[in-house]
């Protein structure tokens, strides 16, 4: 039994994974944040901040929590964790396929298709693709890993960025020639295809718009999680 608490409490740590999970099981449920602040011994500050995935929560704060919800603490654990590596495989995937006529995609532009096959994949499974979690920025829905992503995967030789112009260019680099897409599914991949030729001739402005007039982000507050839930109410030719 300690040894199952202690990997709860460990997994529980990587509360940034919870957010938006547990925004949405209080919307869902009509509850105020200051209701579940009070049933968890906050202030509603602090509640917010849980929200917000810059607050761990306790082990102590996460059975109140799932009592209130009537869930077990298994099922809080089960959360999808963000998968880093498949992240950039994703990355890879779309840079291989017909992104562009010239295969290089601007930076913004493929954050957009990146959250888009996310946040599809959800709506047709009930999971995310890679399990990041997206905030609302200004300039649109983006996990905070993606610019790591970006510079790691160049250090590796797997992309190039070209600078040079007013948006960042980003291609396929020559490093990526043996690299094994072995993290994604086939029917992942053909997502991820169907996507970049919809958006393939398009301006990022456009898909920027696109993204900006979704639910996920017109329902969520600046720098806030974003709630993979939210694509579910979406109307299907919205979704990417």
């Amino acid at each position: 039994m300690f040894a199952f608490y202690t990997q709860i409490m460990y997994t529980l740590d990587m509360s940034t994974k919870y957010a938006s999970f547990i925004k949405y099981l209080r919307t869902k449920r009509g509850i105020s944040q200051s209701v579940v602040a009070e049933k968890l011994g906050l202030s509603r500050q602090s509640y917010m901040a849980v929200e917000r995935g810059i607050r761990e929560m306790t082990l102590q704060e996460a059975e109140k929590l799932c009592e209130l919800y009537g869930i077990s603490i298994e099922e809080l654990s089960k959360v999808t964790a963000p998968q880093y590596e498949k992240y950039k495989q994703m990355i890879l995937a779309y840079l291989k396929s017909p992104v562009s006529t010239d295969g290089r995609v601007p930076k913004t532009k493929l954050a957009k298709l990146l959250y888009l096959a996310d946040f599809a994949w959800y709506y047709e499974k009930l999971e995310s693709m890679s399990g990041m979690q997206y905030l609302r920025r200004a300039y649109g829905p983006v996990p905070d890993p993606y610019f790591r992503a970006l510079d790691e995967l160049e250090g590796e030789g797997k992309i190039t960025i070209d600078r040079k112009g007013e948006a960042m260019l980003v291609s396929i680099g020559a490093g990526a020639s043996r690299q094994k897409l072995d993290l994604l599914q086939g029917e992942e991949v053909e997502l991820m295809k169907k996507i970049s030729t919809k958006w393939k001739d398009k301006r990022s402005q456009e898909i920027v718009d696109f993204t900006h007039e979704q639910l996920p982000y017109k329902l969520c507050a600046p720098d806030e999680a974003i709630p993979y839930e939210l694509i579910t109410q979406e109307d299907p030719e919205y979704v990417y």
